[in-house]
């Protein structure tokens, strides 16, 4: 059974016609991330409305309806064609639409607890101008949190007002090695003009900066020797350089590393705790399933006195310690380390990314 709800403040009230028809657009699309286009007449009924939902497996289902009026008594008819609904994870998430005058955006997230139905869940504003917003909360916790930043990567373009596309030593590299599309970052292992592997840094230096808070990516990591992906947090305070690694992997290690199997896809990670350049504060290694194989939830709660850990909503390493610093978030695939170098059996283009499907972070 398909359970839909949303929490209404609004000046003008949406007729149930509009409510039902844009919630089941999503519902109807299954489990996933995705966004519901619609139409209302001046009466605040829905005319039309299309939705489309990109499944944790990548593959993304599309629905569309639309209404046709008749005399007045005579009610209306709808037509249209829905996706299949697919069972997923439990969770409830979603993004930020807005509703301006007759034609609006509702963006979010479906999800399936236990298996069973699909749940959009949000708020939705329909007043001329207003902002409708559905807060996203961090997977598998509990309380209220405060969304702070998020990139669902729904566009075709990297957000330049969010995100660099370097870190702030180097020049941007001319080749291209990353994209946004199909709701998702890829950032691929690639050569430049020279015929070198060149690193790719993805961070919000001088954009976006907070100290404590929750912070969580969804992530399919690429494979191949001297690939090493992260997800970290940093600043470069003068001379002090605190970080945070939240997700660090290193497939090129190989079967005797711990890090990867015999065909260099990762199999572990690592998160590590810098209280500054060369002062560890903690690290520890979580060995996993292939980690280029599937999306997983890499988070971080970042507390005064206690940083934890989570992989897929679950806690599976926690540090007392005091980093007060504010830092801006990385997305980064990098070469060497644990890795060590790429050569010619590193796949490269897009088809071997280090996909992120959102980062998000919120106030604790």
């Amino acid at each position: 059974m398909l359970k839909v709800s949303f929490d209404v403040t609004a000046m003008r009230t949406l007729s149930l016609t509009a409510f039902t028809g844009v919630s089941v657009m999503l519902t109807a699309c299954g489990a996933g991330s995705g966004t519901a286009q619609y139409t209302l007449d001046a009466n605040g009924n829905l005319t039309s409305a299309s939705a489309s939902t990109k499944l944790a497996s990548g593959a993304v289902q599309t629905a569309s309806l639309s209404t046709s009026p008749v005399p007045s008594g005579s009610g209306s008819t709808t037509t249209g064609s829905t996706g299949t609904s697919t069972t997923g994870t439990t969770g409830t998430t979603g993004t930020t639409g807005t509703t301006t005058g007759t034609t609006g955006t509702t963006s979010g997230t479906t999800s399936t607890p236990g298996g069973w139905g699909a749940t959009t869940s949000g708020s939705t504003s329909a007043a001329t101008g207003s902002t409708a917003t559905v807060n996203p909360q961090p997977f598998g916790q509990s309380g209220a949190f405060t969304l702070t930043f998020s990139d669902e990567f729904t566009g075709t373009t990297l957000d330049a007002t969010k995100w660099n596309d370097k870190i702030w030593y180097e020049t941007s590299n001319a080749t291209k090695n990353y994209a946004v599309s199909n709701g998702s970052l890829k950032i691929w292992p690639q050569r430049d003009a020279s015929g070198k592997f060149f690193n790719r840094t993805i961070d919000t230096d001088g954009k976006y900066y907070q100290t404590y808070g929750f912070f969580e990516i969804e992530a399919k990591l690429p494979i191949g020797k001297g690939t090493w992906p992260a997800f970290w947090l940093f600043n470069h305070i003068g001379t002090r350089r605190p970080e945070i690694d939240v997700m660090e992997a290193y497939a090129g290690g190989g079967p005797n590393s711990g890090w990867s199997d015999a065909n260099f896809h990762p199999t572990a990670y690592a998160a590590t705790i810098w209280i500054d350049a060369g002062k560890l504060g903690g690290t520890k290694t979580m060995v996993t399933s292939d980690l280029s194989a599937a999306f997983h939830k890499y988070a971080l709660k970042w507390e005064a006195g206690m940083q934890t850990f989570y992989f897929d909503g679950k806690p599976v390493y926690s540090k007392a310690v005091a980093m007060p610093d504010p830092m801006y978030l990385m997305l980064d695939l990098w070469y060497g380390s644990a890795s060590g170098q790429p050569d010619n059996t590193t796949p490269t283009g897009i088809a071997n990314s280090y996909e992120v499907n959102y980062v998000r972070a919120w106030k604790l």
